[in-house]
């Protein structure tokens, strides 16, 4: 197997992280469908409480939470036989929160624009399909498989057995010239490996 390894000459690196960062943050999902969750369990439990005060106070109980019976088992429990479940329960509450509360990971590929007011983003499996049909164009490639590493793409090709290293220049070029087309931002350095078919 052979590898080259191709570094991409773009932008100041200043300007191209600064202008990551910012697609980044904006690209990031929200964590609507567990805001929302979290959000109904906690106003459906707090409103049942509140009506359920409300209705004692008024002399006409609702019956929605067990008053008396966790009342009961209040009086029996101590502090160090609650502390546990106690614990455990305000760590699932935190928990909850925070996963509503932060955003998720990004999973799309942020790409250049001229205005700094419009953040776009390609799909990861659209950007290796893009790059895979990229490295195909060459002549004698055979197969090619593209993986997107936090700091690097790395593409193997499968050729025959008579092929060049000189191959491995051409693949990296043809895949550096698609990602300066397609404008991708933070994508690091092409890695390009070579195997021969059947090795």
């Amino acid at each position: 197997m052979t590898t080259l390894q191709r570094r991409r000459s773009d932008a100041p690196a200043v300007t191209r992280q600064a202008s990551l960062r910012r697609a980044r943050r904006a690209l990031r999902p929200a964590r609507t469908l567990a805001g929302a969750v979290v959000s109904l369990v906690l106003a459906g439990g707090l409103g049942a409480v509140a009506a359920e005060v409300v209705s004692a106070l008024l002399g006409h109980r609702l019956g929605w939470v067990p008053v008396d019976e966790l009342t009961e088992l209040a009086g029996r429990t101590s502090w160090r036989e609650a502390a546990p479940a106690g614990l455990a329960l305000a760590g699932a509450g935190v928990a909850m929160l925070a996963l509503a509360v932060v955003p998720g990971r990004c999973r799309l590929v942020p790409v250049r624009t001229t205005d700094p007011h419009i953040v776009i983003g390609i799909t990861r499996p659209g950007l290796r399909r893009t790059l895979r049909a990229a490295a195909q164009q060459v002549p004698g490639v055979d197969r090619a498989r593209v993986r997107l590493r936090p700091r690097t793409i790395e593409v193997t090709v499968v050729t025959a057995d008579e092929s060049s290293g000189s191959m491995l220049r051409q693949v990296g070029t043809a895949v550096g010239d698609r990602l300066a087309g397609v404008g991708t931002l933070g994508t690091g350095e092409v890695v390009v490996r070579l195997r021969r078919k059947g090795g």
